[in-house]
């Protein structure tokens, strides 16, 4: 391909591309360059690193997987809104498994400091626990226990490590289930709260 054609969001897709292939891991700059039959060095001119790279590969996956949430969300409250959370949440997760796996990434606030969608991402999951009537700190708490279940359950669905015989699905939607009884009847707390507020630009 003609250097020429190259640019930061370019080189952005194509890493994308590569990760859910390969996995982020496998993503890069020197295969990246051989993707698009250049030098190593010619992709400087468009991103400052390997890190940079990654980093950009994660804000496109969140801002891609915060768009397909906020539409499944759309219009829904309770149960529903939980539902179509989830399931687009994992849907994307499965479809494009490099580029979930970049947006687990630990980052630097400055990193993503201007990812709309990353921000995006955490005031939909916020949005859709105060319909359940949770506030501070118990919004925290929950938006960490539901990116806990979806994380560890797509995680362990990727990796094949659901070997019983029940059906994966069905699994899926007993937890949803289970969820939605315990943010309707949220624990009160019990002792001091130690943190208030919300959480980082990337993650509850």
């Amino acid at each position: 391909m003609a250097r020429a054609g190259l640019s930061a969001a370019r080189l952005t897709e194509a890493a994308a591309e590569m990760a859910d292939e390969t996995g982020i891991e496998a993503v890069t700059l020197s295969a990246l360059a051989r993707r698009f039959g250049v030098r190593d060095a010619s992709l400087y001119s468009h991103v400052r690193n390997l890190r940079d790279l990654r980093v950009r590969v994660a804000v496109l996956a969140g801002e891609e997987m915060a768009e397909r949430i906020a539409e499944a969300v759309a219009g829904r409250a309770g149960r529903d809104a939980l539902v179509a959370f989830a399931d687009a949440y994992r849907d994307y997760a499965l479809e494009h498994p490099g580029r979930y796996a970049a947006t687990q990434m630990r980052f630097d606030p400055e990193e993503v400091a201007d990812s709309a969608g990353l921000r995006r991402s955490v005031d939909l999951t916020y949005g859709m626990l105060r319909g359940y009537g949770l506030t501070e700190p118990d919004l925290t708490d929950a938006g960490r226990l539901l990116r806990s279940t979806f994380h560890g359950y797509v995680h362990l669905e990727l990796g094949g490590g659901f070997a019983h015989s029940r059906e994966v699905e069905a699994s899926w939607a007993r937890s949803l289930d289970a969820l939605h009884a315990l943010l309707e009847h949220w624990p009160a707390r019990s002792g001091p709260d130690l943190r208030v507020g919300p959480g980082s630009a990337a993650h509850p």
